[in-house]
């Protein structure tokens, strides 16, 4: 069995590839990435892939039994097509199942909102396809906010406009395992889960913060308005306005739902409080 991973020299993607040479050998995991010298540390067999080329994917995926196919980073409007070179390449070249990274979120009222709704389309194209498929939602990842911790202790404070609402979070090395387990089992066939931990509120998230770096950072919930300008300012107007309507659809509830985790991956998701404590002791 052959299992290909797509933008495998990314960090969802290499955590999936190492999870998977412990499932089933390395000699049986490929890696795909559009760069392929930044995939080569895998120690697996790694062949380029494009997302906007077709042709990359039909070689990509020859002989191959199944595919991890990692959500693109474009513009939204950029992706469907990409995405959907991939399904098609993956139907020509006989692979019998599909795996799919989607992403939680509000598919309307929030700037987030046409990346979901991206996502939701692909969703659709890949229960069209007639190949096997699973399909993960992946929550928030918190290690972005572990990362910008020099800041937040400079700031003395988590400042954004998601006010008392809570989101699921998760992490890569969880998606990892789960994302695994998705491939090899059969299973989880025809099945859509929600890939996220406990949903907790900022303050909350400040709070584990504090406990595990010994911080003391105060949660500073501020407008929309202000938060976007903030973001633009600092991001430029793309990055600015995704990131401000990620907060605005956690403060309208979009990330609060209950997770299906421990039915992908047959084990309850980590704690939060655990998974900040292992990003600690890792870095």
């Amino acid at each position: 069995m052959k299992v290909a991973v797509t933008s495998a020299s990314g960090k969802l993607g290499s955590a999936i590839v190492q999870y998977l040479i412990q499932e089933i050998g390395k000699e049986n995991v490929i890696g795909i990435a559009r760069t392929t010298e930044r995939a080569e540390h895998l120690g697996v067999e790694i062949r380029k892939g494009d997302y906007n080329s077709l042709e990359d994917f039909d070689l990509a995926l020859q002989g191959v039994d199944k595919v991890l196919l990692v959500s693109g980073m474009d513009e939204p409007q950029k992706r469907i097509q990409q995405h959907r070179n991939v399904i098609e390449a993956a139907k020509a070249n006989g692979v019998r199942k599909i795996v799919y990274t989607s992403i939680v979120g509000a598919e309307e009222n929030t700037a987030f909102s046409p990346i979901v709704e991206t996502n939701r389309q692909t969703e659709k194209d890949i229960i069209k396809s007639s190949l096997d498929y699973v399909i993960g939602r992946n929550g928030i990842y918190i290690e972005p906010d572990l990362e910008y911790l020099d800041t937040y202790k400079k700031e003395g404070e988590i400042r954004n406009c998601a006010g008392e609402g809570k989101c699921a979070y998760t992490c890569r090395q969880e998606l990892g395992y789960a994302y695994t387990k998705m491939l090899v089992e059969e299973k989880h066939k025809g099945q859509t889960y929600n890939l996220v931990g406990d949903a907790i509120t900022q303050a909350q998230l400040a709070d584990f913060i504090n406990q595990v770096y010994g911080t003391k950072l105060k949660f500073n919930s501020v407008s929309e308005e202000d938060y976007l300008a903030e973001r633009k300012d600092e991001l430029g107007d793309f990055m600015g306005t995704v990131i401000a309507g990620i907060y605005q659809g956690i403060k309208n509830g979009a990330n609060d739902i209950l997770s299906d985790f421990d039915k992908a991956a047959g084990r309850a998701h980590k704690s939060i409080l655990e998974i900040v404590s292992e990003f600690k002791n890792k870095n």
